[in-house]
């Protein structure tokens, strides 16, 4: 198996799952975004930053932060648009 690496997580995620309204969680299926796809959200997409910066702040590369992203936004919108559940991983 791979080894894991350690990236600088600086937003604090409180919040571990996200779900459409008026459906009960337990019937929900899941997509599952760990914090490192979560932070790269927040950075890229909450805060505004470049790719290249987003990988200076998180310890990765660019390269990285862009399959991170990649990876993060179809999780997203298989949620949005198919009503699943978004649970965060720490």
């Amino acid at each position: 198996m791979p080894r894991r690496i350690r990236r600088r997580i600086r937003g604090l995620f409180d919040k571990v799952c996200f779900k459409p309204c008026g459906t009960p969680g337990h019937s929900l299926e899941r997509v599952y975004l760990n914090e490192d796809e979560l932070e790269a959200i927040r950075l890229m997409d909450f805060k505004g930053l470049y790719q290249e910066d987003v990988a200076k702040e998180m310890g990765a590369s660019r390269p990285t932060i862009s399959r991170i992203l990649k990876e993060a936004r179809t999780k997203i919108a298989d949620a949005l648009l198919n009503g699943k559940a978004i649970e965060i991983r720490k």
